[in-house]
């Protein structure tokens, strides 16, 4: 899809499709024509979010349709539902068969946040999750070009580089896990920092094992595949006169069985996206390789498969982590927290000073949040401040969970410093406990992203499969820095 500023007037536009966004009770500026208040007269269309009303051959337009789209109440309006409401009308209008959209944003939604959210919902909704099918006319009803009127080239570039970047990340997560293996995985974020300009490490089996990274090694023992450590670098071309290093670490399980203590069957077949928490990392880090924000950010992606398999680990083993810490392994699809901590100490050794970690933790933060929320855990309540408002000016909504010392105990072993669960109550908290202990001082928010991060149906903005949620929050979180 093209993406391209619109410097014409209004009735001069020649689109298949002219934009304008209306509100309840009030018309919008830029189509304040008869028929678009006929439209309101008659009911045919309130204004309501994400409705969407079509006029063809528009009086005074060179455009072949006025298109009326519902932005809800107008106080409520703001960037975030803009993104939704965009990416609803691309959808639409895709199934129609229209190729050309041109968006006339009213004098108060010309702001940059406004046009970078209307070009990001556009590039996000014009993604199908058809790779693997035959089908040959699959891609027949496309959107060849989205034009904005109004607005700055800065804007529009923005929205463009977070989108595609999130597209990148929800890829990385609809993949079958017999086509992105932990090699592969490290093969692609690879190629991505490559084409960047971003470093790349990958530790590998042996030099994990070097390392002492007991706690990773032992989730991925059970599996023929083997586990990967991925490390991408950005620095800024200044060095900053602040010592801070942000640390982004993703959660990058290709696939989850649950190891010996195994999932029940139904719904398994998602557990592809148990990485995208590590996708969302990755997507961020090729995003801030375009933006340039002034602090250098260093993301660990560790990578492995949970698998049943005859050396897998067992319920009651006790593994030491590269911190030196002992774990009693009491369930083994309590894996992603074994993952993280051995590459959050890692993070800690590179010289982060700040850590963020994303995972699709818990089932339990989805029956806490359900779908809409993700969940926030801290050490460090002003770092968190910086994230969560880094996370509304994006749009993704972050709540913050509580991190009360009684927690903790949940999780002390009588065999080792302490076991991998803490029971069912409180089970998003505990596994976020279990994950603290390993950061020492270090300002750290852990982000479950179980409920957030996988569509079980389309939206009328977005199809279903992977979000790609946090990869926004990450990247204005180092560009507010």
């Amino acid at each position: 899809m093209e993406i391209r500023l619109e410097p014409k007037k209004l009735g001069d536009v020649d689109s298949d499709a002219l934009v304008v966004v209306g509100f309840e009770g009030a018309a919008p500026e830029a189509a304040a024509a008869d028929q678009t208040k006929e439209l309101y007269d008659s009911g045919e269309f309130s204004g309501k979010a994400l409705e969407i009303a079509i006029l063809h051959r528009p009086a005074g337009l060179k455009a072949k349709r006025l298109v009326l789209a519902g932005g809800g109440k107008s106080e409520k309006f703001d960037a975030a539902e803009l993104r939704k409401l965009t990416g609803a009308v691309v959808r639409a209008l895709k199934s129609k068969g229209i190729h050309t959209i041109t968006l006339a944003l009213d004098e108060a939604q010309r702001s940059d946040d406004f046009v970078a959210s209307a070009v990001e919902g556009a590039v996000l909704a014009d993604v199908e999750n058809d790779r693997y099918k035959t089908d040959p006319k699959k891609n027949e009803k496309r959107v060849d070009s989205f034009a904005v009127l109004g607005g700055s080239q800065s804007a529009l570039d923005r929205g463009r580089i977070l989108a595609e970047a999130q597209n990148f990340s929800r890829d990385l997560a609809n993949e079958p896990a017999n086509v992105l293996t932990p090699t592969l995985l490290a093969e692609r974020a690879s190629q991505m920092a490559k084409e960047f300009g971003l470093e790349c490490e990958i530790l590998d089996q042996d030099r994990m094992r070097q390392l002492g990274m007991g706690a990773l090694l032992g989730v991925a023992q059970g599996s023929a595949e083997p586990p990967a450590l991925i490390v991408i670098r950005y620095k800024p071309a200044k060095a900053s006169l602040s010592k801070d290093h942000l640390g982004l670490v993703g959660k990058g399980v290709t696939f989850d069985t649950g190891g010996i203590s195994i999932k029940p069957s139904e719904g398994m077949e998602k557990m592809r996206y148990d990485m995208a928490g590590g996708a969302a990392v990755l997507g961020a880090m090729r995003a801030i390789a375009q933006v340039k924000p002034s602090i250098p950010v260093t993301a660990l992606v560790p990578t492995v498969e949970n698998m049943p398999g005859s050396k897998a680990q067992r319920p009651g083993d006790i593994v030491t982590s590269l911190s030196g810490k002992t774990v009693e392994v009491l369930n083994t699809d309590a894996e992603g927290r074994l993952i993280l901590i051995d590459a959050l100490t890692y993070a800690q050794r590179l010289g982060c000073t700040h850590l963020v970690d994303a995972a699709t933790l818990t089932g339990a933060i989805v029956v806490a949040l359900g779908s809409v929320n993700v969940g926030a855990f801290t050490n460090n309540e002003a770092f968190l401040q910086k994230l969560l408002a880094a996370a509304k000016a994006e749009g993704e909504k972050t709540w913050q969970l509580p991190m009360d010392e009684e927690y903790k105990e949940l999780l002390k072993s009588s065999f080792a410093d302490l076991h991998n669960i803490g029971g069912r109550s409180g089970g998003s908290i505990t596994a976020a406990w279990f994950i603290r202990d390993f950061v020492d001082e270090t300002p750290w928010i852990h982000l479950d992203i179980a409920g957030t991060a996988w569509l079980d149906d389309a939206k009328p903005y977005m199809a279903k499969g992977a979000t790609g949620v946090g990869l926004r929050t990450f990247v204005r979180l180092a560009e507010s820095w």
